[in-house]
């Protein structure tokens, strides 16, 4: 759920829908797509469907193009049915590209690269390390599609300072820790470390 009432998205404002909820809601898309198993491709759904749910949004698979996955409010629907006409600004509705399946392959292997690390890390340092270092892989994955190793210092800033105190909700521990955690993600991939301001 959005940290505060400022956040969430409702009949009475044309705010989008924050951008970690978008890329999450791609995120189990894909992984729902790409998932063998219908019972797996069905709990990716539904925890999409829990996760926008919380801000009044839903999601489609674009009918005329199964590339496109469209985020749009409930009020929307009327018998269950999207009543585009009736709509005065079409503004919040949003269309994310699924891509070819080369494309989706790329991704892919990034998040597993970047997810296999972060376990690495939670192994080496702990519960509270591997947690923050499981947030950077969602951000570098989702956000960039690259893996950690490739991360800049501006991009590693971006997420210390932005991403993770907003859409991480990281304990108290956890954000004591998150120099230390970043320090053991590259020392893991045995890179040397971008710099990033404190």
């Amino acid at each position: 759920m959005a940290e505060n009432d400022s956040d969430r998205v409702d009949g009475t404002t044309d705010e989008p829908l924050p951008a970690d909820v978008i890329d999450r809601a791609e995120q189990l898309t894909r992984r729902a797509r790409e998932a063998i198993d219908d019972n797996e491709a069905a709990a990716y759904r539904e925890e999409r469907a829990e996760l926008l749910e919380e801000y009044d949004y839903r999601a489609r698979i674009r009918e005329d193009d199964d590339d496109v996955l469209v985020l749009y409010p409930d009020e929307w629907l009327e018998d269950g049915v999207a009543q585009l006409d009736a709509i005065e600004s079409l503004d919040r509705g949003i269309e994310r590209r699924l891509e070819g399946a080369g494309d989706a392959e790329q991704w892919r292997t990034i998040e597993e690269h970047n997810r296999d690390l972060a376990d690495q890390v939670e192994r080496a340092h702990g519960e509270v390390h591997g947690a923050n270092a499981h947030a950077l892989a969602d951000f570098m994955s989702n956000h960039y599609a690259k893996e950690i190793e490739q991360a800049t210092g501006e991009e590693i800033a971006e997420f210390r300072e932005e991403y993770f105190p907003r859409n991480a909700w990281p304990s108290d521990e956890q954000q004591a820790a998150v120099d230390d955690s970043l320090e053991y993600v590259f020392e893991c991939v045995r890179t040397e470390p971008p710099t990033w301001e404190n």
